[in-house]
C-alpha cells in the first residue's frame, strides 16, 4: 500500500506510468529518476531506514543510498528542489491526516 501510494504520487508529478516504476530494471532516465525520488521520499519524508526502503522497492540498501545522494545533489536546482519540497509536504500532510 505504501509503495503504491509513493509510486502514484511521484508518477503523477514526473509523468511516468506507475507500472514502469515497479520494473526490476533501471529503465530510461525519467523512470529511474522518478523511482529514485520515490525512494528518497520514503527515506526522508517517511523516515524509513535505507534497509526498509530497499525492501519496499526490492532494491539493495546501497542502491537506495545512491538514489538519495543523487536526489540530494539535484536539489541544488531550484525548480527540482521546489518539486521535491512540495512532494515531501504532501506526503507528510497525508501522514498527519491518517494519524488523526
Amino acid at each position: 500500500m505504501l509503495r503504491e501510494f509513493l509510486d502514484r504520487v511521484v508518477a503523477s508529478v514526473f509523468a511516468v506510468d506507475t507500472t514502469l516504476l515497479k520494473l526490476p530494471t533501471r529503465g530510461r532516465r525519467p523512470i529511474a529518476e522518478a523511482r529514485q525520488v520515490a525512494m528518497y521520499l520514503a527515506h526522508v519524508a517517511l523516515g524509513l531506514s535505507l534497509t526498509d526502503v530497499g525492501q519496499l522497492f526490492e532494491r539493495d540498501r546501497t542502491t537506495v543510498a545512491h538514489a538519495c545522494k543523487k536526489i540530494e545533489d539535484r536539489r541544488e536546482l531550484p525548480s527540482f528542489d521546489t518539486a521535491i519540497d512540495l512532494l515531501e509536504r504532501s506526503i507528510r500532510m497525508v501522514q498527519l491526516t491518517e494519524a488523526l
